[in-house]
């Protein structure tokens, strides 16, 4: 679409919070902010998903922040996406910054520190015009949603919706620490059990009426009840199978990406869900991050965390090269922008904003 007809549309009134799937004409996010991250403490969460050759760096840093120059590297990366995101015509809203590494307690716990709210996607769950803050199983993370308080507050004043999912008590009920590592992703056990609903937003893709979401090692079955309890008999939840020996978010597997177009990680979803059998399958190409690049929280299939515009337009990191060129022979427009900085904190594009605003209704496409 052409931006002229974008303004053009623009003056036909929506609701401020209003995004039903991946890929209809984005208006407005939220994208996250570094500063003030921390290196949260060390728990069976981190070691059912975390790099294994990450785990001393965490394991000796707990509560302290993430070295200064990763921060302003990543920043950097950020400031080029909020340039290149308002040149495409999309408001770009930003959370509070908070200093991540003071401690906090619970009833039956305590955290040297927080983490982050560079992510976004994790934490706000949008589905149309209501804003669902997630129930996370990072202890560290419990606080995290304060961050976005203060827009939360003004979109639900513009007449959003505004649902925080039940509290957990993140107790040791919730928590396997029996966990062992997977031999391989047949037989994977999470490091979270049933005693209560949790789930990361991450771990959901919007396909209107039609949400797909994975199972992992901060969503289980519970928080899936829940959600679909709430949401009722207007949207459909069903569950993608993948094949990941430490699943954690969605956004790096399963992506559709415009109506009939779906990108794949061949490793993790080796057969196509018998829902898109006739839609176009692109498989992510190998990544091109280089092997020596730090990456905290995340494998270097980030390259397919991308973020669609349009039916056409995709935010892609600037040194991937091959996915960029598989793109274009997909019949899409990406847009390159430095985020490998970035990346290195656990997430990319998609990660790193939650769509509050895109121009489309709620519609069926199975």
């Amino acid at each position: 679409m052409k931006k002229a007809e974008a303004v053009q549309e623009k003056k036909v009134g929506l609701p401020v919070v209003n995004s039903f799937n991946e890929w209809d004409l984005l208006e407005e996010v939220i994208l996250g902010v570094v500063d003030g991250a921390a290196v949260p403490p060390w728990h069976v969460v981190l070691h059912a998903t975390l790099p294994e050759k990450q785990w001393d760096f965490f394991k000796k840093n707990s509560g302290k922040p993430f070295p200064l120059e990763k921060i302003e590297a990543a920043k950097k990366d950020l400031e080029e996406f909020v340039h290149i995101l308002e040149g495409e015509g999309v408001t770009v809203r930003r959370p509070e910054v908070l200093d991540h590494c003071r401690p906090f307690a619970a009833q039956d716990w305590s955290s040297s520190c927080g983490l982050y709210a560079a992510m976004p996607r994790d934490v706000l769950l949008v589905i149309g015009d209501e804003i669902i803050e997630s129930p996370m199983a990072w202890r560290s993370r419990y606080y995290e949603p304060i961050a976005y308080r203060s827009l939360i507050k003004e979109y639900f004043k513009k007449g959003a919706r505004w649902t925080a999912a039940p509290k957990p008590q993140l107790s040791d009920e919730l928590y396997n620490y029996d966990y062992i590592e997977p031999l391989d992703a047949q037989h994977v056990e999470y490091a979270i059990t049933e005693f209560e609903p949790t789930f990361d937003a991450a771990d959901f893709i919007k396909c209107g009426k039609d949400i797909f979401y994975q199972l992992s090692h901060v969503t289980n079955e519970f928080g899936i009840q829940w959600l679909q309890r709430h949401l009722g008999d207007t949207y459909r939840l069903r569950r993608v199978e993948v094949n990941d020996t430490h699943p954690m978010h969605i956004d790096a597997s399963f992506m559709p990406l415009a109506p009939g177009k779906l990108l794949l990680n061949k490793e993790r979803v080796p057969k196509v869900p018998g829902m898109f059998k006739s839609w176009d399958i692109m498989y992510a190409p190998t990544p091109c991050m280089p092997a020596n690049h730090t990456l905290y929280m995340t494998s270097t299939w980030i390259n397919m965390n991308v973020l669609m515009l349009d039916h056409e337009r995709v935010i892609v990191e600037k040194g991937e090269e091959t996915i960029i060129k598989a793109f274009k022979d997909f019949g899409l427009k990406p847009i390159p922008c430095h985020f490998r900085n970035f990346n290195t904190f656990g997430g990319s594009f998609h990660c790193a904003t939650v769509d509050i605003r895109r121009r489309g209704a709620l519609e069926s496409y199975f």
